[in-house]
Order: structure tokens, then C-alpha cells, then sequence
């Protein structure tokens, strides 16, 4: 492969992945804590409203969902999305309903007494939830968050189809200028690899620094 290639193709097709990550995980993030919060929440309407969402997007592909966004909803509504943001919506909605039972769980399996406590104060459900429920519930998101992050790293090669140009498509288009499959695609992988590896520590810092807020040692252990 040549530089040019490598130049014109492959690296602004990495920066591309990076972008759709980050953008896809942040909407994930918004829609995982706002839906997941929504699960525990008084209101049987409101548990009702966020477990038909869950169950929705979690029992839809996200490539068809991208295909509905870019292509069915134009005609609905008049105005057109680009690849890119289409793309976006369809993988941080999706992703977002399996990050909303990693939150519904993690706060279910906060100790009841913590919330009687919270009660016992006067606290309000929102002051409930910001001072004692979700300190301690995010450590324990952590570790299934990073999972998801990594299969969301992987879903964005889906926008390829879209012909958005992330590293997936610059392959794509190498392979066509080239003719060779092997090098690009084992590159190709490599780069995945690499992005995904730091994520994985990323999200192990991210891990510790959370769990040393609440009083917990790096090891797992209760600190003293």
C-alpha cells in the first residue's frame, strides 16, 4: 500500500471511526442514564414509557435503523440527514437501550438501606439519586460499559454501507484501487485492535478513579 493511500484513505478513515465513536457513545451515555433512571423511577407510566423504548431498540438491527433514518425519513419530514449523523442517531439510540439495563441494574443493586437512609434525610428523589444512588451504582456500570463501548467501536464499521468514509469504507476503496485484500484488511484489524485496546484502559482508569470516590480500593476491596 502506498503512502498516498495510506495518507488520502486509511488515516482520515481512523479519524473518522474516532468521530463516530465519541459522538455515538455520548448520545449512548445521554440516552443509557436517562431511560435506565427512568426503569427505577415511582411512576409505573414512566417505567412503561422507558421499558418500550428499551425493548424497541434493543429488538431492532441498528443497520436497518440507519437505513430507515437516511432514507425513510426524508420523505416523512422534509429534511435529510447526512450519512454521518444518521449514522450517529441509529447507533448511539441503539446502544443506548443496552446501556439502559447496565444503569437499571446497577442501580437495583444498590443496598435498600442506602435509600431508607436517603428518606430518612428528607433527601428529594433527584437528591436521592445525584448523592447516594448513583455514586454508588456507577462503579459498578463500569466494567459492562466498556464492553458495550467496544461492541459500539465495532458497529461503526456498519456506517461503511452508508458510504460514510470511516476505516472500514477506506479499506474498502483500498482493496479496489489495490486489488490486495490480505494487507489492508490485517491492517484494518490491527487498527481495531489498537483502538480497542485503548479504550479497555481508558475505561479501566475511568473504573479505578470512580471506585476510589466511593471508598473503594483498585484491588476490589473495601478500603479502610
Amino acid at each position: 500500500m502506498t503512502a498516498g493511500l495510506w495518507q488520502n484513505w486509511v488515516l482520515p478513515g481512523i479519524w473518522i471511526t474516532i468521530q463516530l465513536l465519541v459522538y455515538s457513545a455520548a448520545l449512548a451515555a445521554v440516552v443509557a442514564f436517562g431511560v435506565g433512571m427512568a426503569r427505577t423511577h415511582s411512576s409505573r407510566f414512566v417505567r412503561f414509557l422507558a421499558g418500550f423504548y428499551t425493548e424497541v431498540f434493543r429488538g431492532t438491527s441498528a443497520l436497518v435503523l440507519m437505513f430507515w433514518l437516511f432514507f425513510v425519513v426524508p420523505p416523512l419530514l422534509g429534511w435529510q440527514l447526512v450519512p454521518m449523523w444518521a449514522a450517529v442517531l441509529a447507533l448511539g439510540l441503539s446502544y443506548g437501550a443496552y446501556g439502559a439495563e447496565i444503569v437499571r441494574g446497577a442501580l437495583n443493586s444498590v443496598a435498600p438501606a442506602q435509600r431508607e437512609a436517603g428518606v430518612a434525610l428528607s433527601f428529594t428523589p433527584w437528591q436521592r439519586m445525584r448523592l447516594i444512588l448513583l455514586p454508588q451504582a456507577v462503579p459498578e456500570m463500569m466494567p459492562s460499559f466498556c464492553n458495550l463501548l467496544i461492541e459500539l467501536l465495532k458497529g461503526t464499521a456498519l456506517v461503511s454501507l452508508l458510504g460514510v468514509g470511516d476505516v472500514s469504507f477506506a479499506a474498502y476503496l483500498v482493496r479496489l484501487a489495490t486489488q490486495e485484500s490480505a494487507q489492508i484488511y490485517t491492517i484494518v484489524l490491527v487498527i481495531y485492535f489498537v483502538l480497542a485496546f485503548l479504550v479497555t484502559r481508558s475505561m479501566k482508569a475511568l473504573e479505578n478513579k470512580t471506585k476510589r470516590n466511593v471508598g473503594i480500593s483498585v484491588a476490589g476491596g473495601a478500603s479502610k
